[in-house]
């Protein structure tokens, strides 16, 4: 008596479910590696379940990729917009430009040289003289280049000093106004402090003799008048003798 047929519907329990996922997965990867090994066929199977884990095949003959860039030709079905086509393109245009580059370098750098003929070394020789005769340009570009910074700041430098000096000078002037200010107004307080009998004016040389008969009659006259009454002070004259210069004045 036979196996009655299954209806094929979702199953609602969830540990029957599962069950029978996993005893028809491992039968469908069985049966993918008995078509690859029994027909020499190339198989890419590719499960998901409903928890979200993936189960997969691939023939050992065979890649993912050859699988999908096959499938790809073969269908005429995109399975990437031209945008992804393009970026793939241009990631093997720049390896392969990465990988000249490479070669290039160790040739510049005298590595792996053997294997190039008489041509491709004279080639060689002649980027190397290139290159070193554009690092000697630079190299006298740069030096040219900080001479000029140095003439700039010697400049500036002689331009600094020059205008130190001035203010130096203007300074030192000032401050000798300044002293000979002083003078003066000491010279003007020290006159208007002297009696007029004591004061030469050097504008008049010929009245020496008459101001100095000046000069002595009025010390006379003050210590007369001191020797009368010390106590009083006398007009414009300063109080500089005490009772013990009277005897001094005394015999003037």
């Amino acid at each position: 008596m036979g196996r009655g047929k299954i209806e094929i519907k979702r199953i609602e329990n969830s540990s029957n479910r599962q069950v029978t996922y996993s005893k028809r997965k491992n039968g469908i990867l069985k049966k993918a590696k008995e078509i690859t090994v029994l027909c020499d066929a190339q198989v890419s199977l590719i499960i998901f379940a409903a928890s979200g884990k993936m189960h997969d095949y691939i023939s050992p003959s065979t890649t993912l990729i050859d699988i999908l860039e096959r499938y790809h030709k073969t269908s005429g079905k995109r399975l990437w917009d031209a945008k992804h086509e393009n970026l793939n393109s241009e990631i093997e245009r720049v390896k392969k430009e990465n990988d000249g580059m490479q070669i290039e370098l160790r040739h510049l750098k005298g590595e792996d040289i053997n294997s190039l003929n008489y041509k491709e070394l004279m080639g060689l020789e002649e980027a190397l003289e290139n290159g070193l005769q554009s690092v000697r340009e630079k190299q006298m570009e740069v030096y040219r280049m900080f001479r000029r910074n140095d003439k700039i700041l010697e400049e500036e430098n002689r331009e600094l000093n020059f205008i130190l000096q001035q203010r130096m000078a203007v300074m030192e002037g000032a401050r000798e106004m300044e002293d000979g200010f002083d003078h003066q107004g000491m010279r003007d307080f020290n006159n208007s402090q002297m009696p007029f009998a004591f004061r030469v004016q050097p504008i008049q040389p010929n009245l020496q003799e008459r101001i100095a008969g000046l000069v002595r009659e009025e010390t006379r006259r003050s210590v007369t008048q001191v020797l009368r009454d010390p106590k009083r002070p006398i007009p414009g004259m300063p109080q500089v003798l005490g009772n013990e210069g009277l005897g001094l004045c005394s015999g003037i």
